[in-house]
C-alpha cells in the first residue's frame, strides 16, 4: 500500500467519534486480536469504531518473543491443529508485511545423541504440517555445523544439532500497520479512549460509554455490535455487561506471564536463532537475534493480578540467565542485560482443576453473552487474522452483525507494503528505515531526516510517528514507534528528552517525558530484584 499516509490528528479523530451516528461495530481493545477485527470488519463494508484505553498494541501485544510461528511446543503437547492454523496463518503475515516480518532460521542444538533425531523427526512433521506453506527444509547437522551456525553456542558435549525455519516480526509496529490498515479503509481508531460501561437497551448491547483520557471528554456511542477484545482484561467488560441484567460473570482469564531479557547479540552472533526445546520446567527456552540484540526468554508463571506493566516475579530472570548459561559458550548475567520485559497472556481458563498455566490451551474462545456482548480471548499473534474471521462469524451468527461476505484479509497487504515490482528499501539505507518499507519516502521528506536521536530514531521519525502513526507520548514512540525501550532501556532514556522536544514541536502538549525517565528505568536489570519484584 504506497497511498498518501493518513493523518492521525486527535481533534479530528475525536469529532468523527462525537458525530451522532450508529454504527455497525464497536470493538474495545486495540491489540492484535482486536486491530484484526476492526481491519476484517472494515473490509467487509462494515462502520466499525475501535477504542483503546491506552495505546495500541501497549499491552501483550507489544511483548511477545518477536515470533510468527506454529508453536513447536504445541506439536510436542499433541495440538496438531493448532500448530496447522498457525503455520498457514504464518504465511499471510510475511506476505502482506514483508517490511515488518520476515523468515528466521532456528538452530536446536544437542547434547544428547537422542536429541538429533528425537527433535528432528517432530520438526520434520512441523514441515509436513506446513506444506506449501513451508518456509525451509529442516536439517540434520553435525557438531560442526551447529558451532558454524550457531557461533556462541556451548561446544562442550555438543553432539550435533537440528535446523528448521519460522518466522520473525515486529509486533508494535505491525499492531499498527494493521490499524492503520483499517483506518484508511474507512474504520475510526481512537487511542487513549477508554470504555467506561457498556450501553444497553431492552436488556440488549446497543453501544458504549467513552471517555477521551486525555481532556476527559465523554461520548455514547450506539452500535449493533460490540466485541471485547480487551485481552487478559476482558472479565472487567463482561462483568459490567452482566451486572446490566443482574447477573455475574464467571471470571474465563487465568493470566500468565512472560518475562524477556534482552543482552547484546555478540552472546549469539549471526542470523540463527537458537531453540532449547526443553528447560528444567518444560518450557522452550529461545535466543532470538532482533534487530541488533539477542532475546532471551521465556517464562511462563501464574499470576492472580493483571497490571498494565508487570515485572518479572521471584526467580524468572535467574530462571532466564541460568537455562541460558547452559547452551551459550558465554554465560549472560545480570549486568549484561539491556532490557527486561513481561508480557502477560490471557489464557481461558480450564474447566477442570489441575496442570499449571504450560497445560492451558493457547487457543481462542469466543464467547457471546445473554445480552449480546462478543467476547474474545486467548490466540496467539501469529492466528490474529483467523481469530477475527472467527470472531466476525460468531456475531453474524448472533444477529449482531449483517453477513456481508467472507474474509478479504488473507491477500490484504497492510501500510507499508511495497507494490508489486516496487523495490524494497535496503538495509544500507539509514537504520531503521527498512521498518517503513514503502513510507519511506515520506518519512524522509519530513524535517530532521538526518538528525539522529538515537540509533535508527531520526528526528522525522518522531515527527511522522506525531502525524501520522497516532503516537501522544515519548513512551508511545520509544517503546512501540520506536522499540529502544525493549532494546535497551538506556538507550531509551538518553533518547527521551530529544523525542520529548519534537513530539511538544508537533502535538503543541507536554508529552509525559519525566513519567518515561521513571518507566525505562523500571525495564533495567538493576531495578529487578534478584528474589523477584
Amino acid at each position: 500500500m504506497t497511498a498518501a499516509p493518513l493523518p492521525t490528528d486527535r481533534a479530528a479523530l475525536l469529532e468523527r467519534l462525537a458525530e451522532p451516528r450508529k454504527v455497525d461495530l464497536v470493538v474495545v481493545g486495540g491489540g492484535a486480536t482486536g486491530l484484526g477485527v476492526a481491519l476484517d470488519a472494515a473490509l467487509r463494508g462494515h462502520s466499525v469504531v475501535l477504542l483503546e484505553a491506552e495505546d495500541f498494541a501497549k499491552g501483550t501485544s507489544s511483548r511477545a518473543t518477536k515470533l510468527v510461528h506454529g508453536g513447536v511446543r504445541y506439536l510436542a503437547q499433541g495440538n496438531v491443529g493448532l500448530v496447522r492454523e498457525a503455520l498457514h496463518e504464518r504465511v499471510h503475515i510475511l506476505e502482506n508485511a514483508p517490511h515488518l516480518a520476515q523468515p528466521l532460521p532456528f538452530v536446536m542444538p544437542a547434547y544428547r545423541y537422542w536429541e538429533t533425531p528425537f527433535y528432528g523427526v517432530g520438526l520434520k512433521m512441523y514441515d509436513l504440517l506446513a506444506g506449501r506453506a513451508g518456509l525451509g527444509d529442516t536439517r540434520f547437522l553435525s557438531p560442526r555445523q551447529t558451532q558454524r551456525l550457531l557461533p556462541g553456542v556451548q561446544a562442550r558435549g555438543l553432539k550435533g544439532g537440528v535446523k528448521y525455519w519460522d518466522g520473525q516480526f515486529d509486533d508494535a509496529r505491525l499492531a499498527l500497520a494493521i490499524a492503520r490498515t483499517a483506518a484508511a479503509q474507512g474504520a475510526l481508531l481512537v487511542n487513549y479512549c477508554r470504555v467506561t460501561g457498556v450501553l444497553h437497551e431492552a436488556g440488549k448491547v446497543a453501544g458504549v460509554h467513552c471517555q477521551d483520557t486525555e481532556t476527559g471528554r465523554e461520548f455514547e456511542l450506539q452500535a449493533g455490535c460490540v466485541v471485547n477484545a480487551t485481552g487478559v482484561w476482558v472479565d472487567a467488560l463482561r462483568e459490567d455487561d452482566a451486572r446490566a441484567a443482574g447477573q455475574q460473570a464467571q471470571p474465563m482469564v487465568a493470566p500468565s506471564q512472560g518475562v524477556h531479557a534482552v543482552v547484546d547479540q555478540d552472546f549469539s552472533p549471526g542470523g540463527h536463532a537458537l531453540l532449547v526445546p526443553s528447560t528444567a520446567d518444560g518450557r522452550v527456552l529461545f535466543a532470538v537475534p532482533w534487530q541488533g540484540k539477542l532475546i532471551l526468554g521465556t517464562t511462563d508463571t501464574p499470576r492472580q493480578d493483571v497490571p498494565l506493566e508487570p515485572r518479572p516475579l521471584a526467580g524468572e530472570l535467574e530462571f532466564i540467565l541460568r537455562e541460558a548459561g547452559h547452551y551459550l559458550a558465554r554465560a549472560p548475567q545480570r549486568a549484561d542485560i539491556r532490557s527486561v520485559w513481561v508480557g502477560l497472556r490471557p489464557l481461558v481458563k480450564p474447566t477442570h482443576e489441575g496442570g499449571g498455566t504450560a497445560a492451558i490451551s493457547r487457543e481462542h474462545t469466543v464467547l457471546v453473552s445473554p445480552a449480546g456482548l462478543v467476547t474474545v480471548t486467548g490466540g496467539k499473534w501469529t492466528t490474529y487474522r483467523a481469530m477475527a474471521e472467527d470472531v466476525l462469524a460468531r456475531c453474524v451468527e448472533a444477529g449482531r452483525l449483517p453477513d456481508r461476505g467472507p474474509s478479504r484479509t488473507a491477500r490484504q497487504p497492510l501500510v507499508g507494503t511495497p507494490a508489486p515490482g516496487q523495490a524494497a528499501v535496503s538495509l544500507a539505507e539509514p537504520p531503521g528505515l527498512h521498518l517503513y518499507g514503502a513510507e519511506a519516502r515520506a518519512v524522509q521528506a519530513l524535517p530532521g531526516s538526518d538528525t539522529w536521536l538515537a540509533p535508527g530514531l531520526s528526528e522525522a521519525m518522531v515527527r511522522f510517528a506525531a502525524r501520522h502513526e497516532y503516537a501522544r507520548s515519548v513512551e508511545d514512540v520509544l517503546a512501540r514507534r520506536s522499540r529502544w525501550l525493549f532494546l535497551d532501556a538506556a538507550v531509551a532514556q538518553a533518547a527521551a528528552p530529544g523525542v520529548a522536544r519534537v513530539l511538544q514541536e508537533e502535538l503543541g502538549r507536554e508529552t509525559g517525558l519525566d513519567g518515561f525517565v521513571q518507566l525505562a528505568a523500571s525495564y533495567r536489570a538493576e531495578a529487578t530484584s534478584p528474589v523477584g519484584g
